[in-house]
């Protein structure tokens, strides 16, 4: 009887220490104190941004949806922070003088009136800027460099893709308008510091056509605020990153003129792009 009463009671210690060991609070533990059997975790959730879901509009995007909530993390952004030089990846981004920067040009939230629903994009090309739409009526402003007259995009289009330190081909059209300049790259440019397209690019689309317009980084970074490029939107390259890390593929991309509507009528998409 003894001998049996000692092997109900080892039982029913054994199954004790399971149910325990299988508990969220012992697994938890396991994981901060080191444990390498257990998976990866998420992070707590006091550690995630805080959003305010009512204020953010729900209706259909426009396939403009960002699911991300570090789209809408904003900050009092310092400019010798920001623009400072920065490891990303294999490459390391060139710091930016802030005071060779003109204040509009400085990235920043604005005020900024709109229809368009949060997670649009929306440039100006005659103003040099580029608005991230954000929720309650604000928006992140990037100062940019836009395509020397006649060579811009205007209207709308979407970003069909987008990807780090790209590739760079010229396409036949801007050889054969500039061969001095382009026919050397006919065979492509790596991604890299000395890629025109710099850190990040967004290929923009119409109706599932590509428009050969990007909007991308740069390793010249006096031409922001000037009409320079052959008719894509640059930008800083820290600039470029932050932007890349908010906007989801599917986004909506508006282009206008200073003295065209919010909704410019799209023009179709033409065949030369440009860096």
């Amino acid at each position: 009887m003894i001998n049996v009463g000692l092997a109900k009671l080892a039982s029913l210690i054994a199954l004790a220490l399971m149910l325990q060991a299988c508990s969220p609070t012992t697994r938890s533990a396991a994981v901060g104190t080191g444990s390498t059997t257990a998976g990866p975790q998420s992070p707590p959730a006091e550690a995630l941004p805080s959003v305010d879901v009512s204020a953010v509009d729900t209706s259909p995007l426009a396939l403009a949806e960002v699911s991300d909530a570090r789209a809408w993390q904003v900050e009092d952004w310092d400019p010798r922070v920001i623009y400072d030089e920065k490891l990303d990846g294999q490459f390391q981004l060139a710091r930016i003088d802030p005071a060779k920067v003109k204040p509009r040009n400085v990235r920043q939230v604005v005020d900024f009136r709109t229809k368009e629903p949060p997670g649009t994009i929306v440039v100006n090309t005659t103003q040099h800027s580029l608005f991230f739409v954000l929720p309650d009526g604000k928006a992140v402003r990037y100062g940019i460099g836009v395509g020397a007259a006649g060579l811009s995009f205007e209207g709308e289009a979407v970003v069909e893709h987008k990807q780090q330190w790209p590739r760079w081909i010229p396409t036949k059209d801007m050889i054969k308008r500039s061969p001095d300049h382009y026919a050397k790259y006919a065979d492509g440019v790596d991604g890299g510091l000395g890629n025109p397209l710099g850190a990040r690019a967004l290929y923009m689309f119409q109706n599932g056509i590509d428009t050969y317009y990007r909007i991308h980084g740069t390793n010249d970074p006096s031409s922001i605020g000037r009409s320079v490029s052959a008719g894509c939107i640059r930008m800083f390259n820290q600039d470029v990153v932050d932007l890349y890390e908010r906007v989801q593929p599917g986004a909506r991309v508006i282009v206008t003129s200073h003295d065209a509507p919010a909704r410019a009528a799209s023009r179709p998409a033409r065949t030369k792009s440009a860096s």
